[in-house]
This record gives C-alpha cells, structure tokens and sequence, in this order.
C-alpha cells in the first residue's frame, strides 16, 4: 500500500470517527496528531485531506448530494459518506492527484471498508462530480467563514 493510500485511508478514519462520536472533526484530528505513543504518527497528507474537507464541508456535502439525488447523504452509509466527502475534496481541490486516481483509491477504500454496492455508488458519484469538476472549479472560489474553523459537528 502507498504512502498517500495510507494517508487517505487515516484520514478516512478521522471523519469516520468524528461522525460515529459526533465530535467535532478537527478536534478528532488535534487529538490523533498529539497522541503520543502511537507507532504509526498520522501522515501529514492525512491532515491536510482533513483539514481540506473541513474547509469545504458544505459545499462539499452540496455536490454529493447533487452527484446522488436518489441516495441522500443521511441515508448513506457513514464510510461512504465520508469517502465521497474525502475523495471530492481531492477531485476540486488538490492539483496533484489526478482525477483517475482520486476515483480509483475511493473505489478500493470503498470495496475494501463498505458495501458490496459501494464501490460502484462511489465510482458514479465521484464520476459525476469530477464531469462537473470544470463548471464547479470556474464558478466558485472555495468559501471562507470564520463559522467552521473549528470544523463540523456530525452526527
């Protein structure tokens, strides 16, 4: 496994447990990034996807929605969710991984930690986002709201 599917799949981990905990997502990351004794320290990729979909949140949960009009998040299942959510922000917002692989590294995560319909749930969603990626990228500039610096309550 590579190092940025590793990454990816700690970061997965992070949202995950913040949703099932309802905590808040960016405390979840402080408390794994200051935990000592851990023999495998959290990638710096794993923070940065975090802190990226921390970001993005709502529009983030905006385009899945749009991306899934049969399947709302809240009926999703919370490894898909936050997969999608994960795999979007690499879609619209990290220049250096491709589309292509951002897909297929969802695809896998989801075929090795959910469903057996999810890897093709996610490939459609993440499909459709990244068809749109372009239109989304040339008409909106991410938004910045003091509201969400501490990140999203879930749950």
């Amino acid at each position: 496994m590579g190092a940025r599917t590793k990454a990816r799949k700690r970061a997965l981990d992070v949202l995950f447990e913040a949703e099932q905990r309802g905590d808040n997502v960016l405390a979840v990351l402080d408390r794994r990034l200051l935990e000592s004794g851990r023999e495998t320290p959290l990638p710096p990729y794993s923070a940065q996807i975090v802190r990226g979909v921390v970001s993005q949140w709502r529009e983030l949960n905006a385009l899945i929605e749009d991306a899934s009009p049969d399947w709302p998040m809240k009926r999703m299942p919370a490894v898909d969710r936050n997969l999608l959510r994960l795999a979007a922000w690499e879609i619209l917002s990290n220049e250096e991984v491709s589309v292509a692989v951002a897909i297929d590294e969802a695809v896998e995560l989801a075929r090795d930690l959910s469903t057996d319909d999810s890897p093709r749930f996610v490939n459609g969603v993440l499909g459709r986002i990244a068809r749109d990626a372009p239109n989304i990228a040339a008409a909106e500039a991410p938004a910045e709201s003091g509201d969400e610096e501490a990140g999203p309550q879930v749950g």
